[in-house]
């Protein structure tokens, strides 16, 4: 089968989050599998700045309209690290900028334009494309739109559009439609608009040959009105084309016997490099060395999504014991402003690293005890994964995901992955939290949990044969 992905990131190239890591592991997967793959991103600043990319000239342009506007882009390409072939639109006025999606925590005005300019593009380059794809895979509200355009122009692909995060929905005042020029009876109850504006992802949701989400739990969850945000009622209309399919952790990327950024290797069967990549840990992020109590990280976006407002209440409480705190991420200026005052306060005991590297991530799932996952709802939790793979035992709130993914720990049976719990409120996570340092105080019960989650399955061959399925519903037999 012959399939485009279209998305507005893929690691390492332009990341923002988890929608980078799968389109990096999820394409290479399904190529392995004998399909025939390319994925199209923007030609952004940091893609043009990568040296280790060798970016040519495909010798095509293309004239996309946006509004009264005729705009020219010309189609670059190059190869992954994993040999997938990539193309990317290059609209300097658009694409080469400081941020992918904005700069200092705010979004840029001109997103809607950028994004529909974007996905008319794709469009324009599968219709260039030979052989044609079969399917034309979306992810997120940035190019939810191109299943619409298919739909609107009669064009003879297939479309999938897969829900990451539906908390984001590309949603943009009424005067931006004019910028699709679509028909004016797409803004409407069964077309993109909703309550007055244009939605990206309801355009999507309705016009998509197929739609999938990150997880079975998460799937369920978006049809109810606590965990729909606000689309419950179109996700519940159109549930018929609606499957859950888990995510896979990229076993090239992230695994704790190969991976390149460790100081010292280490697998379920042989934990020595553990120790060594802990202490590596502390003296990289000048933490006090060998303290009596566990590691605890966290890895993510600073979002009220991620749990924030019920661990920060909890944060001095946590740190007045002898234990190390490592938080990685950016995004709500008032979550950063919270967690650097909390730096100065626990000098020695916490380290907040602000922003993304790559290298810091592996040590710091490789160097913690415990991860920390207090999420208001999590589509998948690829970083509960990486967590597990690394021996980084996860404490997490049970949704989405989360729930799919982590056992509770019962010491009754001594069975389990991590310390779950439900209530999303700062006792129960303080109770889990509890749960967890009593146990890590039992260090053979503490290696038996760490075996069991290093040794799940989080490959992506399962979820690849469910979207085979998916596609395979969509694509008429030949």
């Amino acid at each position: 089968m012959k399939i485009l992905f279209a998305a507005s990131e893929m690691s390492p190239l332009a990341r923002t989050g988890g929608l980078g890591d799968v389109l990096q592991a999820f394409p290479a997967e399904m190529q392995q599998r004998g399909h025939e793959v390319s994925v199209v991103l923007p030609f952004y600043r940091e893609i043009r700045d990568n040296p280790s990319l060798n970016v040519t000239s495909t010798g095509v342009s293309m004239s996309v309209q946006v509004g009264s506007k005729r705009l020219d882009c010309e189609v670059l390409q190059a190869q992954a690290e994993n040999g997938v072939q990539l193309f990317f639109v290059k609209r300097d006025e658009y694409f080469d900028r400081r941020g992918i999606y904005g700069t200092d925590g705010k979004p840029y005005e001109d997103n809607a334009e950028r994004y529909i300019y974007f996905s008319k593009a794709v469009v324009e380059l599968a219709r260039r494309i030979k052989p044609a794809p079969d399917v034309i895979h979306v992810h997120d509200w940035q190019t939810a739109l191109i299943p619409v355009f298919i739909k609107d122009r009669g064009l003879p692909f297939k479309s999938v559009l897969t829900i990451h995060n539906l908390a984001y929905q590309g949603s943009f005042w009424s005067y931006d439609f004019g910028l699709t020029n679509l028909p004016g009876e797409y803004f409407s109850a069964k077309g993109v608009e909703f309550y007055g504006a244009l939605n990206f992802l309801k355009g999507g949701l309705m016009f998509a040959d197929a739609i999938t989400t990150v997880s079975g739990h998460y799937a369920r969850e978006i049809q109810t009105p606590e965990s729909g945000c606000g689309l419950d009622v179109v996700l519940r209309e159109n549930a018929h084309k609606l499957t859950g399919i888990l995510n896979g952790a990229d076993d090239r990327e992230w695994d704790p016997a190969t991976d390149k950024y460790l100081p010292r290797k280490f697998k379920a069967s042989s934990l020595l490099g553990k120790r060594t990549c802990r202490n590596a840990l502390l003296k990289e992020l000048n933490l006090d060395k060998a303290p009596t109590g566990p590691v605890f990280s966290m890895v993510g976006r600073l979002a009220e999504q991620k749990g924030f407002a019920i661990f920060l209440p909890l944060l001095d409480r946590l740190l007045a014991d002898d234990v190390r705190l490592i938080i990685m991420g950016e995004g709500e200026t008032s979550f950063e402003r919270d967690l650097l005052l909390a730096e100065k306060r626990h000098r020695g005991r916490f380290h907040f690293f602000r922003g993304y590297d790559e290298r810091i991530a592996h040590l710091v799932n490789a160097g913690s005890d415990l991860m920390l996952a207090p999420s208001r709802f999590e589509p998948c939790g690829l970083t509960a994964m990486y967590g597990l793979k690394y021996g980084a035992i996860p404490v997490a709130r049970a949704t989405g995901g989360l729930h799919q993914i982590i056992q509770d720990y019962d010491p009754s049976t001594h069975q389990g992955t991590g310390f779950l719990f439900f209530d999303y409120a700062p006792e129960a996570l303080w109770d889990a939290i509890g749960r967890a340092k009593k146990t890590f105080a039992q260090p053979e019960t503490w290696r038996e949990i760490m075996q069991q989650g290093m040794l799940a399955n989080f490959s992506w061959e399962h979820a690849a044969e469910e979207y085979e399925k998916v596609y395979e519903r969509i694509v008429p037999a030949e």
